[in-house]
């Protein structure tokens, strides 16, 4: 084997290694928000229908355009994450495209149970920005003999299921600084904590999956159920192996169900599908319904998402 030869298998080997280390230690997406407490002390509420009952849910849009100091304090925070390897979205940047104001319009109303399935605003944002987490922020000023003191919470959640992960609370040191430049070192000095909590959770994330929540219904025009036989089994009975075939290590909870109704929870998915791409609720439940369009099933079905961590597959037409 010649030099160059050898030269060039090092390289590739070295290539490789850095590259299995890269995505090892690669951090979460992270997206951060003033917190609803924030947004409700400063009145950046807005209200909707959803399902027959008014909803009071955090106004994004108008939080970014007229607080003055919120976009220099998520800049700041970012930074601080994004120096520790954490991949930032740019929620307003996102908010201000997306124009995020009613979601009645993304409301369906459902043939079999009369229910309308809606996303909330913040629904709609995580399912457009795709990250792993959303960061929730508050803070507040009080006075001091030495200055101002800038208290803070940041609170980590599962952009997938809602749960809480990780949280830091911290004050700054009495100072003449500006609120985001206190805030900024204030985090700095609390969040070691927090970043190993988020850590642990990603590390479970790769190892046991993301979860998420799935529902299959029927429409009522459909001449069928979920009780009628394909192949001798009962097409809940078949939908169940093909969950078990198709999340990590077969783990998902069939809560309820009834011959026109399976709600499953707690459904591990993959963080990823074949092609390397972020898998969610959407593309699982897409992958189940063109699985049940071929044969013996041959069954048209339509995907209604809420946000990255819930789907509803309706069974019967699109």
């Amino acid at each position: 084997m010649t030099i160059r030869r050898i030269f060039i298998l090092l390289a590739t080997c070295l290539f490789i290694a850095i590259s299995v280390f890269a995505d090892d230690v690669k951090k979460p997406t992270v997206m951060i928000l003033p917190s609803d407490n924030w947004c409700t002390q400063r009145y950046f509420t807005q209200s909707f229908d959803n399902q027959g009952t008014t909803v009071k849910v955090s106004d994004y849009q108008r939080a970014f355009t007229e607080d003055i100091e919120l976009p220099q304090v998520i800049s700041k925070v970012g930074g601080v994450l994004t120096g520790m390897g954490y991949s930032l979205k740019d929620a307003e940047m996102e908010i201000k495209s997306l124009g995020v104001k009613q979601a009645e319009s993304n409301a369906m109303s459902s043939k079999t149970s009369g229910a309308s399935i809606a996303e909330t605003p913040l629904d709609i944002l995580k399912r457009r920005m795709k990250s792993d987490i959303v960061i929730q922020l508050w803070w507040n000023i009080t006075k001091d003999p030495a200055g101002k003191i800038v208290s803070f919470t940041l609170e980590a959640f599962d952009a997938y299921t809602n749960k809480r992960i990780a949280t830091a609370t911290g004050n700054s040191k009495p100072t003449a600084d500006a609120i985001p430049v206190a805030l900024e070192k204030a985090v700095k000095d609390n969040v070691k904590e927090f970043d190993k909590q988020l850590d642990k959770w990603y590390d479970d994330q790769k190892k046991n999956g993301r979860e998420i929540a799935l529902t299959v219904r029927c429409w009522d025009s459909w001449e069928n159920d979920l009780e009628t036989e394909y192949n001798g089994e009962e097409l809940t009975d078949c939908i169940q192996q093909w969950m078990r075939d198709n999340t990590v290590n077969g783990s998902f909870n069939l809560s309820d169900g009834t011959e026109s109704f399976s709600q499953f929870e707690q459904v591990c998915i993959p963080l990823k599908d074949k092609n390397g791409k972020a898998m969610d609720a959407r593309a699982f439940a897409t992958t189940l319904r063109k699985h049940l369009q071929k044969p013996p099933y041959n069954i048209t079905s339509k995907v209604v998402i809420r946000g990255l961590g819930e789907a509803i597959l309706i069974l019967g037409e699109k």
